[in-house]
């Protein structure tokens, strides 16, 4: 099937929230202010058999969880240091506005049990939204961090990291994978609800998920959706979407002859 197509036989593809820049931007002969996700977050939900509904920062609503099957807290600016106690170091730039808006779904999210992937800054939010901090510069502490997660604006770096055993990450990615990333900031004390599930050579915290959840979540500090030759991740948060979305009677239980696009993604 291609998966910018509809699923064959019109099997259910899941409804995925995906918050939204809200910013200067053109398009056709226009320039002014539009709510805007990068492609390459859509690109990876429709490959994995979900169907993108994009949630921007206004008018928020955190029932507007209960119309969805899973929800994405994309990348973007920093968190406002002001939501973990700290002033702004010189390089932090921030939109509070957008802060309020992906801390109300995060926490909706979870409190209704939807699977939650919280990408780079989403897993940001994640940690800041449970009482964590974050180190707001990590090339203070870190010496060659610039050049390995943020080389040059606009341009990608890759991460190698370790992944513990036992957790629904390394379900997904097995004990070891790599990743294109692009952050200046990191997990500094983590929340207590999560658990660090990945991390890099130099300790930086790669990914987290909150065990005691009746859910499906996951924090990625790197970002997936840059790999579009690696759809593991995305394949396993639409496959726990389809099985939420089954669960709410929204979605045929597989097995009654309705093809699933998610049929071989693990749990």
């Amino acid at each position: 099937m291609n998966a910018t197509e509809p699923a064959a036989g019109g099997a259910y593809r899941p409804r995925i929230g995906l918050t939204t820049y809200f910013q200067r931007a053109s398009w056709g002969v226009w320039d002014g202010t539009a709510a805007i996700v990068p492609a390459s977050y859509v690109h990876r939900v429709v490959e994995a058999g979900g169907t993108p509904l994009l949630l921007p920062p206004l008018g928020t609503d955190p029932s507007v969880v209960d119309l969805l099957d899973g929800l994405i807290v994309i990348g973007g600016v920093d968190v406002d240091p002001a939501g973990y106690g700290q002033e702004p170091h010189p390089t932090t730039a921030s939109q509070p506005e957008r802060d309020l808006h992906d801390v109300a779904l995060t926490r909706a999210a979870i409190d209704a049990a939807l699977p939650l992937f919280a990408i780079c800054r989403g897993m940001q939010v994640l940690n800041v939204a449970y009482g964590g901090s974050l180190h707001q510069h990590l090339p203070e502490i870190v010496p060659d961090a610039q050049q390995r997660y943020q080389p040059a604006p606009g341009r990608f770096g890759t991460v190698d990291f370790a992944v513990a055993d036992g957790t629904l990450s390394s379900q997904l990615l097995g004990p070891a994978a790599s990743s294109p990333c692009y952050h200046h900031q990191s997990l500094d004390r983590v929340a207590d609800p999560l658990a660090v599930t990945a991390t890099a050579a130099d300790g930086t915290v790669e990914m987290v998920e909150i065990p005691s959840a009746a859910g499906w979540v996951l924090g990625t500090q790197f970002h997936p959706e840059e790999n579009a030759e690696d759809l593991r991740l995305f394949t396993g948060f639409v496959h726990a979407a389809r099985t939420y979305a089954e669960r709410r009677g929204r979605a045929p239980a597989r097995g009654t002859g309705t093809p699933d696009v998610m049929e071989d993604a693990p749990a």
